[in-house]
């Protein structure tokens, strides 16, 4: 299910995340700021990039085989396939998505790539995961919040700075979840780079007006606290599998993990 939506008005001038990931993961709808960008980060981002997409495949299928139907995926991203619900469609074709993101090429093709199975569907909201109310009220609208929802947030928070408060922005989603659902995250960090590594990926977002913060392995962790993380625990992306056989072992510059609500 989709709602027509007037087009959207793009700013190509800037760059922007999720136009950057675009390019990273081989898309088609990112413009030369944000190629720019991508071309000046560190080697290794592109293959990073990709690595965080195949994590989040694996959780929402574990997640969506341990019965879960509901989904609440924050930062989306432009669609890339396969989209989290033709992944956890696939195991579980009744499954609702909402799918939430501030760009606005996202919105553009919202209605053409985001397309629900025949038993399930979808839905889309343009929003910034710093206004946590709307997002809620949104969803709440689409989502039985009375049975488990897996909430995503990929490649999401370390663009969002200490000063808008990450850990309390995510606390007020986790607290609006029931028990037995799902918190799904993947985090940039800088833990694996040399420091003039770190300094020029941050200061390349930084000159294309992009706030980026990678964060340690113990600022992750804070995301997760008052839930119940499941095995392996917080680890690197290509760490992150539960009952398929294990990724091929790769450098990766995201921390990653799923936990269960209590």
């Amino acid at each position: 299910m989709t709602v027509g939506r007037p087009k959207p008005h793009i700013d190509t001038s800037k760059p922007h995340p999720a136009r950057v990931y675009d390019y990273f993961l081989g898309g088609k709808d990112h413009y030369p700021a944000d190629r720019e960008m991508a071309e000046k980060l560190a080697s290794g981002a592109q293959r990073g990039a990709q690595i965080n997409r195949e994590f989040m495949h694996r959780a929402v299928a574990w997640a969506a085989r341990e019965g879960i139907d509901q989904y609440l995926d924050i930062g989306t991203g432009i669609p890339t396939v396969p989209n989290l619900h033709q992944v956890v469609q696939e195991i579980v074709p009744a499954s609702r998505i909402v799918y939430t993101d501030n760009d606005p090429i996202v919105l553009r093709h919202a209605e053409a790539l985001l397309v629900s199975g025949p038993r399930g569907a979808t839905d889309y909201l343009e929003a910034d995961v710093r206004r946590p109310d709307e997002i809620l009220e949104h969803a709440r609208g689409f989502l039985d919040f009375s049975r488990p929802v897996a909430l995503s947030l990929i490649a999401l928070m370390h663009f969002v700075p200490d000063e808008d408060d990450p850990y309390g922005i995510t606390r007020t989603f986790v607290d609006a979840l029931p028990s037995g659902s799902v918190l799904i995250v993947s985090h940039g960090t800088a833990d694996f780079l040399a420091p003039e590594q770190a300094a020029k990926v941050t200061g390349t977002y930084r000159k294309g007006g992009i706030s980026l913060c990678p964060r340690t392995r113990a600022e992750v962790e804070r995301f997760f606290e008052g839930t119940d993380l499941v095995e392996p625990g917080l680890v690197r992306a290509p760490e992150w599998y539960r009952d398929t056989p294990a990724p091929e072992r790769e450098e990766s510059g995201f921390y990653v993990g799923v936990a269960r609500v209590r």
